[in-house]
């Protein structure tokens, strides 16, 4: 018996997203000279580098890209980052990821800062599932869907030889 999925965003449309996004970011933003933008591995990062590279070509700011690893399935906050979190001090930092499910992962996220004094964070997800189990709002969103719990959002990036898409299953 295959699976069946329902196709939500097309390539085209995931870059659409994007492009919106990183507009919105730039509106929340356009006074700052610089802002950081931390992708969740893996699917977040790749939003994040995205975002980016659409910023870089319409901001008069800077952004530098940030990367964490984060051990999701940990009781603790358990993250690699490949940034000195200091360097993050009184900036601008946009969290990245690929869906907002329970909230877990972006609150894991928002751990990476709290010892740090930020100008503001802000949050950046592709797809909003309205499932929260932590008290998390996006500040930027592609879509937000309504789905029940039983359902899963996957996001493929390339992968297996697929185009860019976004379905539910």
């Amino acid at each position: 018996m295959s699976e069946k999925k329902l196709l939500i965003l097309n390539q085209q449309q995931i870059q659409q997203k994007i492009d919106r996004i990183a507009y919105q970011i730039l509106e929340d933003n356009f006074d700052e000279q610089e802002i950081l933008i931390a992708g969740i591995l893996p699917r977040g990062n790749h939003i994040a580098e995205r975002i980016k590279a659409v910023l870089d070509n319409i901001a008069p700011f800077s952004s530098k890209l940030l990367t964490i690893e984060l051990e999701k399935q940990s009781s603790t906050l358990q993250a690699n980052i490949n940034f000195d979190v200091r360097d993050c001090d009184n900036k601008v930092v946009i969290l990245v990821d690929d869906v907002l499910n329970s909230g877990k992962t972006l609150a894991y996220g928002f751990g990476v800062f709290l010892d740090v004094p930020l100008k503001k964070l802000r949050t950046a997800v592709l797809i909003d599932r309205n499932h929260k189990s932590f008290p998390i709002t996006t500040d930027f969103a592609g879509v937000a869907l309504s789905t029940v719990i039983k359902e899963h959002v996957d996001v493929v990036f390339g992968e297996a030889g697929e185009e860019d898409a976004v379905y539910l299953r």
